[in-house]
């Protein structure tokens, strides 16, 4: 059964509401000596930092709308001036409301850790001669760690520099804090996991399994964080730098995972799409591949709302599984980068939806190409026709592939492809093609892209953009190697490319697709790989695929030369302005300590 307890959990008495962390309500002493002496209240206190995950600041926003674009989803930004619009098109005022809510939201996160961090070190029940009862506490004490953990790391890839809080809100404290050094944040949360860690517990030890933040995910956790503490990032001149230091913290990263595979290594479950499929079938298995996933509840959570497969529903469709939408699109250069006998690339890329009528037909145009991972339609129970948004299907926060392709690059940069570099990199494309094409596409293919250093990096760059597309997690990839702006332009001239072609017919690519629904009722695309003359008879639907993408107006279509043009050819050229404006209400409450220099603001 789906544990449903945290997003929806009623914290009576521990709210610690406050409008804004720059002034936030003291927090009684009596309440928190209370609510951190027992296992099952210090429970409910932990619970109160993943209550805000049920927020749009992060179950519409940080999941997936705000993690665009990139080379594997976009969406146009430079077509309306609205908040996310804004954020799409990396030209947000510090007006924007989802700037703010992110902010807000992650600094009540933020501070609702530091009070259960605090409460359970002042407890003195982390060493409670009762060893069932010192275990609990502390592993609600990783939890509390990881979790702030993860927003600020968030807060430091959208905004930068930014305030350091690091105590409870209590009375005499200044809460006016000024902007800490993206550098010092994330060396503090690595150093606070790290000395957490040993002390957790893993997910088949606990109750709620990869529902809730366990050792596994906090491992992952200070190998990826070391990995953004090692990588490129944008100064406030609009210059990327790399701190002198940064192997210190691939060499983090080459430890923690393999800490991971050693302690608690497992075997990727041999069904790809089944992995995602468990989500929508509120299935969360343990030593699997997923390490946690945000457990969003029935009436919770826009997963198969705005991502996913687009399903057309409403109170006259013949179906009862609501409407659900694909905000972030596929483009073409990403399926068509896969190879052809990739598993990944048919769970990854849908090139249908559902209609009201309950039946698959080929999206509406090629920009609908969708992230195949989750859909309302594969709901065992339908949540109503009138149904949209909360469909308590359950968010990857991280997975087991994600850890093997971690350390393989921190092994690489460390020490060039060796054998364990490139058996970790072989353990996540055997999945991706049946055993019997393993010696070419797994063997064969790592043994020649293993020649170099540089070459072995590009394919880690290529095979994390293959096994986790979708997944909302490539912006993040993208900056701190550094080649956003790179990766970008890319695109655009590929699809540029792609779409030349199809209009002179001189390329091997649908300029048309296909499609069908058979005599057995299944969505048949007839080429889905190559260029087609002619269908074989009539029964064939016939949709422009590559060639939507010409305009006899502009030569391209307008989506092609603008959802990305601020991203390579932005305030300077040649490199991503990412970095948003901290927004005006934080600036407002600062009281003059915060304000919004550089970036070209």
């Amino acid at each position: 059964m789906k544990i449903k307890h945290i997003i929806i959990a009623v914290i009576a008495g521990m709210s610690f509401s406050c409008d804004d962390f720059l002034e936030p309500e003291s927090i009684s002493t009596f309440d928190t000596n209370y609510i951190y002496s027992n296992v099952d209240d210090a429970r409910k206190g932990v619970n109160a930092i993943y209550a805000n995950f049920g927020q749009d600041a992060f179950r519409s926003r940080l999941s997936n709308n705000m993690a665009g674009n990139t080379d594997i989803e976009h969406q146009s930004g430079w077509t309306s001036s609205s908040d996310r619009y804004q954020i799409w098109d990396l030209n947000a005022l510090e007006t924007n409301r989802d700037l703010e809510i992110v902010w807000t939201y992650a600094y009540r996160s933020i501070r609702d850790a530091n009070i259960s961090i605090e409460g359970l070190r002042a407890s003195g029940k982390l060493e409670s001669t009762d060893v069932a009862e010192a275990k609990t506490m502390n592993h609600l004490l990783g939890e509390a760690v990881t979790l702030k953990a993860y927003w600020y790391s968030i807060l430091v890839y959208y905004f930068g520099d930014v305030p350091y809080v690091n105590e409870a809100p209590k009375a005499g404290l200044e809460f006016n804090l000024p902007k800490e050094d993206r550098n010092v944040i994330l060396s503090g949360v690595i150093e606070d996991m790290i000395e957490v860690e040993e002390k957790m517990l893993w997910a088949d030890q606990t109750p709620y399994g990869i529902e809730q933040v366990t050792r596994e995910y906090t491992l992952g956790m200070i190998a990826r964080i070391a990995l953004q503490r090692g990588g490129y990032y944008l100064q406030p001149d609009l210059s990327q730098t790399r701190s002198s230091d940064y192997l210190e913290y691939y060499q983090v990263a080459k430890n923690y995972t393999e800490k991971l595979m050693q302690l608690k290594d497992r075997a990727l479950p041999s069904d790809y799409r089944q992995v995602f499929l468990n989500q929508s079938k509120f299935i969360s298995p343990v030593n699997a591949d997923v390490l946690f996933e945000v457990p969003f509840a029935l009436g919770n959570g826009d997963v198969a709302w705005n991502i996913g497969i687009t399903v057309e529903g409403g109170p006259t469709a013949a179906h009862s599984f609501g409407s659900g939408n694909n905000y972030m699109a596929i483009p073409p250069t990403y399926y068509f980068s896969f190879d052809t006998l990739d598993t990944r690339r048919d769970v990854t890329c849908a090139l249908y939806k559902i209609n009201t009528n309950f039946e698959k037909e080929f999206v509406n145009g090629r920009t609908n190409i969708a992230q195949g991972k989750w859909s309302r339609s594969f709901l065992e129970n339908p949540p109503g026709a009138s149904s949209a948004k909360g469909t308590g299907i359950n968010w990857p926060m991280m997975r087991y592939a994600d850890v093997l392709l971690m350390f393989a690059e921190a092994e690489n940069e460390l020490n060039g492809p060796t054998v364990a570099a490139q058996e970790a990199l072989k353990r996540v494309r055997r999945r991706a093609f049946s055993d019997d094409l393993w010696g070419t596409r797994v063997d064969g293919y790592v043994a020649d892209i293993s020649a170099s250093k540089e070459s072995f990096f590009e394919a880690i760059v290529d095979e994390r953009a293959w096994e986790f597309g979708g997944e909302m997690i490539r912006k993040y990839e993208l900056i701190r190697w550094g080649n956003y702006a790179e990766k970008m332009e890319e695109t655009v001239e590929g699809l540029k490319e792609m779409a030349d072609e199809a209009f002179n017919g001189t390329g091997n690519l649908p300029d048309y697709m296909y499609w069908k629904v058979n005599e057995s009722g299944q969505f048949v695309l007839l080429n889905p790989n190559t260029r087609v003359v002619a269908p074989p008879d009539d029964t064939w639907n016939q949709v422009p695929f590559l060639l939507s993408m010409h305009s006899e107006t502009t030569q391209y279509q307008e989506w092609i030369t603008k959802d990305w043009a601020n991203y390579y050819n932005g305030p300077n050229p040649g490199v991503a302005r990412y970095i948003f404006p901290i927004p005006s209400t934080a600036i407002n409450n600062s009281q003059g300590t915060l304000t919004n220099d550089g970036y070209g603001f």
